[in-house]
């Protein structure tokens, strides 16, 4: 039987979960497995990975045969160095004790390397942030300068409209006199024509008596 080291999807959609499991190459992807080796999660920053080492190592003494992608999670765990200084020792190329040295050295200069990758990603994430916050400082200060300046704008007009207010009864005031004087003056001299034509109407019937002593 044809064995394989695989990825089978789980998850939900759009954010894909994987497990690393050892089938039978003929079943299908998300089928049956023999083992479950490990899980994979790529929608992390770096991507995490649970993998058993020793029991992936074994499939592989075994021939089981990883796919692209999961070989190259292989390689990113040791899996595959492990397999390859297993086999050192069993050519005996070196002992038990200096492969597992060799390994040990690697696993920590490889966790090195994704601690230090996991620092640049955090620094990056709080410049980000850092960018972020300023811009968005930077755009609530404009709106509260806007709103200060509408506001001033409307307290001058308030002003103005109520300057306007206090000066338009002040000039009726000075119009209302002047028409009054314009007025007095007519009303008091009418008076004095009719005083002055009245003599003349009333000398009218002096002349007819004198017209009739005449005739007489």
């Amino acid at each position: 039987m044809s064995v394989k080291i695989r990825l089978q999807r789980h998850g939900k959609k759009q954010k894909p979960f994987y497990w690393i499991v050892a089938a039978d190459a003929r079943s299908k992807r998300d089928g049956k497995y023999l083992e479950k080796l490990g899980t994979y999660n790529p929608n992390t920053n770096p991507a995490t990975i649970d993998l058993n080492l020793d029991s992936a190592v074994q499939w592989l003494h075994n021939g089981a045969q990883p796919t692209d992608t999961a070989r190259a999670i292989l390689s990113y765990k040791g899996a595959l160095l492990k397999h390859h200084l297993d086999g050192g020792i069993r050519k005996g190329a070196l002992t038990q004790e200096q492969a597992d040295a060799k390994l040990a050295a690697w696993l920590e200069a490889k966790a090195g390397k994704v601690d230090s990758k996991k620092e640049g990603l955090s620094k990056a994430q709080e410049a980000a942030k850092a960018k972020a916050l300023k811009a968005e400082q930077a755009a609530s200060a404009k709106r509260l300068a806007a709103a200060a300046q509408a506001e001033v704008e409307a307290t001058q007009e308030e002003v103005a409209e109520e300057v306007a207010a206090e000066e338009a009864p002040e000039v009726v005031a000075e119009v209302a006199p002047a028409v009054e004087e314009a007025e007095a003056p007519a009303a008091e001299e009418a008076p004095e024509v009719v005083a002055e034509e009245a003599p003349a109407v009333e000398e009218a019937p002096a002349a007819e008596e004198a017209s009739e002593e005449t005739e007489a």
